[in-house]
């Protein structure tokens, strides 16, 4: 089973509850296949309607310090081993249960992420991404799954860890 774990950037922004919404929708198909065990958002400020969604939908919420990474904020109330770090917008498309639950089944021991594909990412954004599944990435980001060890361990990857591709994807509404 994994967490997923979404970070809301700006819960003052009036779009920032639907796009929440999206994403906890995109999960509960994830809940009802047993793959996904429960949920974290993780805010910078307090937000009375951020609350409200967590509360109504039995998640966590986390509001993290200035400065600190949202992945490892949401890792330390996170209660499975592997996390889904999602930013608020992000709906996971068809066939990302069965990808993420054979990766999760089948990763060894040395294996501490996976990287869902980004739509309509820029050229810079795909060479640098081609780059760390050669030398390694330094920090998660939304569409990752990773050991949850890892991410309490701070918020850079050190050394850098061998992102693993996955056939999944995110997509934006």
């Amino acid at each position: 089973m994994i967490s997923g774990l979404i970070h809301v950037p700006r819960p003052s922004d009036p779009s920032a509850v639907d796009r929440l919404a999206d994403s906890l929708a995109a999960l509960v198909a994830g809940v009802a296949a047993g793959l996904v065990g429960d949920a974290v958002i993780v805010v910078p400020a307090a937000s009375a309607a951020i609350e409200t969604v967590a509360e109504a939908t039995g998640a966590t919420l986390v509001v993290r310090m200035r400065g600190s990474s949202p992945w490892s904020a949401g890792a330390k109330a996170a209660r499975r081993e592997w996390v889904l770090c999602l930013e608020a917008g992000d709906v996971l498309a068809e066939g990302w249960i069965r990808t993420l639950d054979r990766f999760i089944g089948t990763a060894r021991p040395d294996i501490a992420l996976g990287r869902l594909r980004r739509p309509h990412t820029a050229l810079p954004t795909r060479i640098a991404a081609r780059g760390e599944t050669v030398i390694g990435a330094l920090q998660p980001r939304a569409g990752d799954v990773v050991r949850r060890e890892r991410l309490l361990s701070g918020s850079a990857f050190s050394p850098r860890i061998r992102p693993r591709r996955l056939l999944a994807r995110l997509e934006r509404p």
